[in-house]
């Protein structure tokens, strides 16, 4: 009863706010208010450096975690804790429905055919090497080219230059367009090679925002007779994504980015391309028979989860759909955009102050890159923590062919979710008249 008379009465005060004009913290009529969903997050009410509430504007890295997922993680190793699929004990036959009720629930999630699509990992990063271990080294073969883009990840990256060298496949790179769009026409171009066997892509940059047109160029990559991966770590916690109309043949993304722990991955993939897969990992859960002279393995997807998988980690991303759900991802994304509008117009009004990725908040998701000329994005940081109390990433992000690019070394980041406020970007704002005055001074 508390909580809901603090949320009518958040809703009150918003709707006071709204008709004297003033910005309002209700996105999507009123269906989310991040004041209040704050209250799930005990980490964020704290002080650092001095007394300054934290302000976590990095969400992109990793979100932090309601109270419900610490609760169900804590309850798993309280009432539940044991290995999955071996027992035939209580303990064990609860562990075993957290794990495989999980699987289920995060396949409906992201709107996967079957619950057997949906492999667990221990990051995405594990994913798409699972991808490229799996798929890749049994049916990429010398000469066949594969497609990357400017904008990718590391972990989107280098699992194909460690497969293109063992098997003398070609790395081709789709560029960028002035506004941080990627150039499709290039892709047309490669495609129409005939040689590409493989395309991997970026479903939302984790350094420009931008939102690739994946279901687009799903058709475009399944006209030519290629397969299509996709890294959705930076799309599945703040967009509604249905991997079945994207067209993706793969798609990989990290619990702990969408409110849920860190060290479980996720990898849908298309069955009748799992099965086809050679198994990753070799070892215990994995198998079907083993004998000292071979063995055999059991089917997608725990032909791909060789020992003791991250259970308890499986509750917690459990409460976390349930949490995201509850909320509703449309809603999410309505109130990023209206975070993103707020802060683009705000950031515009700082003196000296360059911003990356597309303009259009349709294009782009909630993460903004920005460099002062002339100061280093590490010393933007460390002077809106320090200052501030202002958490922000700096640094290439994993991206390193990108920043070549922007022509910058390095840039910082900020990052919003369902948790931050418009008087959170207020602060940054704040932080950043500091960062500039600091070094006009200097």
């Amino acid at each position: 009863m508390a909580d809901q008379e603090r949320g009518l009465a958040a809703i009150v005060a918003t709707l006071a706010k709204t008709a004297l004009g003033e910005q309002c913290d209700l996105c999507d009529v009123c269906r989310l208010d991040a004041n209040v969903l704050r209250n799930d997050f005990p980490i964020l009410d704290q002080k650092v450096n001095g007394g300054k509430p934290l302000v976590y504007l990095d969400s992109a890295a990793t979100s932090q975690k309601p109270r419900q997922v610490i609760e169900a993680m804590n309850r798993y190793y309280e009432f539940s804790n044991a290995n999955v699929h071996r027992g035939l004990y209580a303990l064990a036959e609860r562990a075993t429905e957290i794990y495989e009720g999980t699987r289920a629930k995060v396949a409906k999630f992201i709107n996967a055919e079957r619950t057997e699509e949906l492999v667990w990992t221990k990051n995405a990063t594990e994913a798409l090497n699972l991808v490229a271990h799996g798929y890749g080294r049994k049916f990429l073969k010398a000469g066949d080219e594969i497609v990357v883009s400017l904008m990718e990840h590391h972990s989107n990256l280098v699992p194909w230059h460690l497969l293109a060298r063992e098997k003398g496949c070609v790395i081709r790179a789709i560029g960028l367009n002035p506004d941080g769009t990627l150039k499709l026409e290039q892709l047309d171009e490669f495609l129409a090679g005939g040689k590409v066997k493989l395309v991997a892509l970026t479903h939302v940059s984790n350094v420009l925002g931008t939102i690739n047109p994946i279901a687009r160029i799903g058709a475009k990559v399944h006209a030519a007779g290629a397969v299509f991966v996709v890294d959705g770590c930076q799309a599945v916690p703040h967009l509604p994504v249905d991997v079945g109309s994207l067209g993706a043949d793969f798609y990989a993304f990290s619990a702990h980015k969408m409110c849920g722990p860190t060290g479980l991955g996720c990898l849908y993939g298309r069955y009748q391309l799992l099965e086809k897969m050679n198994a990753f990992l070799g070892g215990g859960e994995m198998i079907e028979e083993v004998r000292i002279d071979g063995s055999t393995y059991k089917e997608p997807p725990w032909r791909f989860e060789a020992g003791t998988p991250p259970i308890a980690e499986t509750a917690g991303l459990s409460a976390a759909v349930d949490y995201l759900n509850g909320i509703g991802m449309a809603d999410i994304r309505a109130h990023e955009k209206e975070l993103l509008r707020y802060a683009l117009r705000k950031m515009d009004g700082v003196k000296g102050l360059k911003i990356h990725g597309p303009r259009d908040i349709e294009l782009r998701s909630g993460l903004i890159s920005f460099e002062f000329k002339d100061i280093h994005a590490h010393d933007i940081a460390h002077i809106l923590d320090r200052d501030a109390g202002v958490a922000v990433r700096a640094g290439h992000h994993c991206a390193q062919p990108l920043m070549e690019w922007l022509d910058a070394p390095s840039t910082a980041r900020m990052s919003v979710y369902l948790y931050t406020t418009f008087q959170d970007i207020d602060a940054l704002l704040g932080g950043l008249e500091k960062v500039r005055q600091r070094f006009d001074a200097a």
